[in-house]
C-alpha cells in the first residue's frame, strides 16, 4: 500500500526546505479532529515568530506518538534521524550531568520537530551560546483551584508596576491553560540561581502588595484561593510552553503573546492552533521587539538581599534537585508540625 507521507515546503533564511511528514492525517486533538499535518502547517504558518520567541535556545520537546490522550514522553536528546540543518548544543543540568539539546534555528526544524511528534516546544531561558546565563526573567501566574485566568490579570498588571519601578520591561503572554507567563529580557550577567532569587524578590513585592491575591508559598495547603507565583520557573532546566507552542489540551491552545492592553478581557481559549496564524496576519506579533533593551536584575538582587536582611531567606527547591545552601526543610508543613 502507498504511504500517506507528504512533503511540506517550509521557507526559511537559507531558502526553502523539504520536510517529510509521515502520518499527516494522524489525529492530534480528537475533540477537533486537528491532525499532525495540520500541526505542521500551523508551525508554517507561524514560523518566523515561533522561532523569533523560542529560536537559539535550549528546547525540549514534549512528544506525543498517539495524540494528546495517549502516551507521551519529554525528549531531552535530540531526536534520532535529524536532518544536517538541525544542530544541538551541550547544556549542565542541576545535577551537574551534560548532555546535547536541541537549538531551533528556523521554522523547518520546529516542524520536522512535530514529523517526531512533538506538540509542545520548552526551550530554556538562555542562548545556545551562553547556556548557564539566562537572558530572560520569567515568571509564573499560576491560578489555584478556586480562581482563574480573570484573577490571574489584576496580578500580572501589578507585576508589571513592580518590575517598572527597578526598570524591566515586562511582556505578557498566555500560558494556554489559565495561567499567565510574565516575560523580562535582560542582559545575560547573571547565573540561573541568581536570576531565581530575583524573580523571588520580584514574587514577594507583589505578595506584599496583593496578599490576599497572590502568594510565594511553595506548599499546596498554604497557597488558598489565590495565583502562585511559581519562582521555581526561574531554575536551570526548568521551562515552560514556549510563545506560540500549542499545548496538549482539548482545545488546541496556543502559548499567545498579548499586549498589554488586550489582557483585561482576554480569552485563553480564543487563541489556539486554528486561530492563531490568521491573528499574526492581522495584528503582528507583540513580541517582536522584546529584546530590543534588555535590562538589569541588580535592583531586584538588592530586593532580595534587603528581604535576607529582614530575614526572609531562600525558598523550596523542586524535590528532585540537589539540596541547595540555605534552603529550608522539604517537608510539607502539616507534616512537619505531626513530627
Amino acid at each position: 500500500m502507498a504511504s500517506e507521507a507528504t512533503t511540506l515546503t517550509v521557507p526559511g533564511p537559507d531558502g526553502d526546505r523539504e520536510v517529510r511528514i509521515s502520518s499527516p492525517s494522524r489525529v492530534l486533538w480528537p475533540d477537533l479532529g486537528i491532525t499532525k499535518g495540520d500541526l505542521a502547517h500551523y508551525l508554517v504558518d507561524v514560523g518566523d515568530a515561533f522561532v523569533r520567541a523560542n529560536g537559539d535556545r535550549p528546547i525540549s520537546l514534549q512528544r506525543f506518538p498517539g495524540g494528546i490522550d495517549g502516551e507521551q514522553f519529554f525528549s531531552k536528546n535530540p531526536p534520532k534521524g535529524a536532518p544536517d540543518y538541525v544542530r544541538s548544543v551541550t547544556v549542565t543540568y542541576p545535577s551537574a550531568r551534560s548532555h546535547p539539546q536541541l537549538v531551533v534555528d528556523e521554522p523547518a526544524v520546529a516542524v520536522w520537530a512535530a514529523q517526531m511528534n512533538t506538540v509542545v516546544f520548552h526551550p530554556w531561558a538562555s542562548r545556545a551560546g551562553d547556556s548557564d546565563h539566562p537572558d530572560q526573567l520569567r515568571i509564573d501566574l499560576d491560578p489555584q483551584p478556586g480562581t482563574d485566568f480573570s484573577d490571574a490579570v489584576p496580578a500580572a498588571v501589578e507585576l508589571r508596576a513592580v518590575l517598572a519601578e527597578v526598570g524591566l520591561t515586562a511582556w505578557i503572554k498566555t500560558s494556554g491553560n489559565r495561567g499567565l507567563h510574565v516575560f523580562v529580557p535582560i542582559r545575560p550577567e547573571h547565573e540561573f540561581l541568581d536570576v531565581r532569587h530575583a524573580v523571588i524578590a520580584a514574587a514577594r513585592e507583589l505578595e506584599r502588595r496583593m496578599p490576599d491575591r497572590v502568594t510565594t508559598a511553595w506548599w499546596k495547603e498554604e497557597r488558598g484561593q489565590r495565583i502562585f507565583v511559581d519562582f521555581n520557573q526561574a531554575n536551570r532546566d526548568r521551562t515552560m510552553a514556549g510563545a506560540y507552542s500549542p499545548r496538549a489540551l482539548p482545545n488546541a491552545a496556543v502559548s499567545t503573546p498579548l499586549r498589554w492592553e488586550e489582557l483585561d478581557g482576554a480569552d485563553p481559549t480564543a487563541f489556539t492552533v486554528l486561530t492563531v496564524p490568521e491573528r499574526l496576519r492581522t495584528t503582528g506579533d507583540p513580541w517582536e521587539a522584546m529584546h530590543a533593551e534588555p535590562g538589569s536584575i541588580a535592583p531586584l538582587l538588592g530586593w532580595w538581599e534587603r528581604d535576607l536582611e529582614n530575614g526572609l531567606g531562600e525558598l523550596p527547591f523542586p524535590p528532585d534537585f540537589p539540596k541547595m545552601p540555605g534552603e529550608p526543610p522539604r517537608v510539607q508543613p502539616s507534616r512537619a508540625k505531626k513530627s
